[in-house]
């Protein structure tokens, strides 16, 4: 049995629409191969070789992207109970170091994206943060050494960006 890949409603929905959008898109690069063919000597070619090179990247991606779609363990987090940290909460910490707030949203290894404040339920801060409470302290072993966080605040939020429909 394949691994099954588990992500939020959000995460799955941009792999559904990346996907559907490299399919649409195949069609016109295939054509411009066709179209560079004509041109004669595909030796020298450069059109040729950059529509090929891109049908190759599609062809490549859209391959991953079934395989994802395929293993998808959908999750809303917005079903589940957040009074611990699990997938999809979002968690307020505080860095007891350098006395600072972050926030996190716990989310599939596809959908990661630490810029956003989504990361990787299997990267070490998430894994340490399952199954914590507010006011629960936690050591996260990292390559820079050791930090102490203080979970400030466990909650559901949906995640949305604003340069996406």
């Amino acid at each position: 049995m394949e691994k099954r890949e588990p992500m939020t409603v959000h995460g799955f929905n941009k792999i559904q629409k990346e996907f559907e959008d490299l399919k649409a898109e195949r069609p016109r690069v295939v054509e411009e191969i066709e179209r560079a063919k004509e041109h004669g000597d595909l030796r020298e070619n450069a059109e040729y070789h950059a529509a090929k090179e891109r049908l190759a990247f599609i062809d490549a991606r859209l391959a991953e992207l079934s395989d994802l779609l395929a293993r998808a363990q959908v999750i809303d987090p917005s079903t589940l109970p957040h009074d611990k940290v699990g997938f999809g909460s979002t968690v307020k910490l505080l860095d007891l170091e350098e006395d600072e707030e972050i926030e996190y949203t716990i989310v599939g290894s596809t959908e990661s994206n630490p810029e956003h404040g989504l990361i990787s339920y299997n990267t070490p801060l998430a894994r340490q943060l399952l199954g914590k409470e507010e006011g629960d302290e936690i050591t996260v072993k990292l390559p820079k050494g050791e930090i102490d966080f203080e979970v400030l605040e466990v909650y559901y939020k949906p995640i949305v960006f604003k340069d996406e429909n």
